[in-house]
Formats: C-alpha cells, structure tokens, sequence
C-alpha cells in the first residue's frame, strides 16, 4: 500500500513539475526566434492617431521587458520592426484608458480593449481596432500576460 501511495504522489508531482516546466521553456524553445514581418496595407494612405515606445516598465525585472515602437491609426495598431518583448505565455495587446502605466496598475481592472493574441515576440505586427471606437481616451498600448495577470511592457500614446 505504501509503494503504490508513493507511486501516485510522485506521479502527481512529476506531472504537475512537467507541464509548469513546459509552460515556462516552450516559450523560449519554439516561438523565441520568430520575428513577425507584417506590413499595414495602405499604411502611407491612413492617418497617424497616435505613437509611442514601449518601456521596461520594471527594470529589476529581467523576464517582463519590452522595446521599439507603436503606431495607432484610425482602424489598427502596428508594432515596429524594433519592436521585442521578453518570451511568455498568452501575450495580448491591449488599449487601455490610464496615460502611466506601472506594473502596479490592475490594468485588467480598467476599461481595456483587447486588440488579440501577440503572434511573435519580435518585429512587426498589425492589430485590428474594433470600429467607433474613441482612441483618445485609451492613452496607452499594452502588452499583457493573460496567463498570469502581469503587466509585459507598456507604451504611453503622444496623440497627432
């Protein structure tokens, strides 16, 4: 009976030990190296809402970084080709109204709008934003970890 207690208790353990550890390296393993290269069509045509550079929000932080820069036009929002954050799970880009981002800020507790899932952890992006929506009153682009509720990288918006 005590072999087969330690038999389930350790296979507990390593199942639950493995699929943490697969959480934490697949990131680093399969999508690490991917650098996105998407283009905004008609981009010379739209108009410039906004721009910004996203920070290391915590310097003392060395996993949740990011870098490079962000433009908000009318209808979407692209990252630049400088554009890196630190490898993770469930990334998304959202649109939040607060002009200061820390990473003591519940930015899941305000209005945000969720422009979607991060598809590379380098280069150039292109987001959707939902039509009617007022982008003066989002002052900042964020990059959020929806896994485990923490604040990546964020960028203050300068308006047009």
């Amino acid at each position: 009976m005590r072999q087969f207690l330690i038999f389930i208790v350790g296979g507990i353990f390593g199942v639950t030990g493995g699929f943490a550890i697969g959480i934490f390296v697949y990131p680093y393993i399969f999508l690490a190296d991917i650098v996105a290269d998407e283009q905004l069509q008609n981009a010379a045509e739209k108009q410039i809402v906004a721009t910004g550079t996203f920070i290391h929000a915590d310097p003392s932080d060395p996993i949740h970084y990011g870098k490079g820069g962000v433009t908000v036009y009318e209808d979407a929002l692209q990252t630049h080709a400088d554009f890196e954050v630190g490898p993770g799970p469930k990334y998304h880009v959202y649109l939040v109204p607060d002009a200061s981002v820390t990473p003591d800020t519940a930015v899941d507790a305000t209005m945000y709008v969720d422009l979607g899932r991060l598809r590379a952890f380098k280069g150039s992006q292109v987001f959707n934003i939902p039509a009617g929506l007022d982008l003066k009153t989002y002052k900042s682009v964020v990059i959020w970890c929806e896994q485990f509720g923490v604040l990546i990288t964020p960028a203050a918006l300068s308006f047009k």
